[in-house]
């Protein structure tokens, strides 16, 4: 084990204090080590590729476990990855090898294994349509075992999974398609950038270009030289809103920002609202609150919170707290943070 390993180190926000990390490089370590700590009573933070968190300036007070399994097994129809699989790697690792399925998942920073808990998805694609299975830890019973995805309670970006610690992801497969195509093409601005129609298909690799060059220009592909990347990408969900409640967000709408078209998407529980949209319209622009601020939104993509290089856990957590609380004030619409916080509160 490392002690006073400092967590800004091991996250893309670049934020979070010291803590004392083990790094597992196989599986069969990682397991061992959470049961260890498990039975120790010891708190654990698992963590991969620390796209998705929020650490504290003080750290954290039990054992980081970095997951750094890196192994990645391509089939005839499928591929199965170790939860520490650089995801974007396993994704360009499917499409050059000539299989589609996952090139609109292009691009994502994070790890495989962090892909079934947050339902990752993208451009019209998300985690549950392609997941075959999970490796799980269940850490009450110390079983591992193979979960199915109806297990997993898949929602719009969550699943069983997320905020809770009965479980530790070791693995997961997906399905791809042999003959190399995408999946149908159904988000707009990706389709119209590859001059095709809705619910045609392209050839992977010519999708997974489009996706990283879209995601590049708003600032959601890791460049240690950009600070508009040193984020944790999309910081708050795009809010659902309740048909009973539709009427009530149009009209708050309407009264602070006139007749405008409001860009919505439809969604099981109700109507889905752009996050982005509304944080611009709240009047938050990309760049807010100015230069000379540490944390600031992006300069590309209003809907990331970004570290500068000087901003601590503090001044992002102030700075989410003014963006949601203004667009609550607004438009009546609480938006959720998307990554998990640790040892802060929103």
């Amino acid at each position: 084990m490392r002690n006073s390993v400092r967590l800004a180190e091991l996250t893309t926000l670049r934020v979070g204090g010291p803590a004392t990390v083990a790094d597992c490089a196989t599986t069969e370590a990682l397991v061992a080590t959470v049961r260890a700590l498990d039975t120790a009573g010891i708190p654990v933070l698992l963590l991969a590729g620390g796209s998705n968190l929020l650490i504290a300036d003080a750290g954290f007070g039990g054992v980081v476990v970095r997951i750094v399994t890196e192994g990645v097994e391509l089939g005839a129809d499928g591929v199965v990855a170790e939860a520490g699989a650089n995801w974007d790697a396993v994704v360009a690792a499917t499409v050059d090898a000539g299989f589609g399925g996952l090139e609109c998942l292009s691009g994502i920073p994070g790890s495989a294994g962090a892909t079934p808990v947050q339902n990752v998805g993208a451009y019209g694609v998300e985690t549950e349509q392609l997941l075959r299975r999970v490796r799980l830890l269940d850490r009450a019973s110390g079983e591992v075992r193979w979960a199915e995805p109806g297990e997993l309670g898949f929602g719009y970006r969550t699943s069983v999974l997320k905020h809770s610690d009965r479980a530790v992801v070791l693995g997961v497969e997906f399905a791809l398609r042999p003959d190399g195509s995408s999946a149908p093409l159904r988000y707009r601005e990706l389709y119209q950038a590859l001059g095709a129609e809705e619910g045609q298909r392209r050839p992977a690799a010519e999708v997974r270009a489009a996706v990283l060059r879209l995601r590049a220009g708003k600032g959601m592909v890791l460049d240690p030289d950009d600070h508009d990347t040193w984020s944790a990408g999309s910081f708050f969900t795009n809010p659902v809103v309740p048909p009973e409640r539709e009427a009530q967000v149009r009209a708050a709408i309407a009264a602070h920002v006139g007749d405008v078209t409001v860009p919505t998407y439809p969604a099981p529980d109700g109507v889905k609202f752009s996050a982005g949209w509304l944080i611009e319209r709240a009047g938050f622009a990309k760049g807010f609150p100015g230069p000379q601020a540490a944390a600031r939104l992006s300069t590309k993509h209003t809907l990331a919170l970004t570290n500068r290089g000087s901003a601590t856990a503090a001044d992002l957590v102030g700075l989410a707290r003014t963006v949601r609380d203004g667009v609550a004030e607004r438009f009546g619409i609480r938006l959720e943070p998307e990554p998990v916080t640790v040892g802060v509160t929103l």
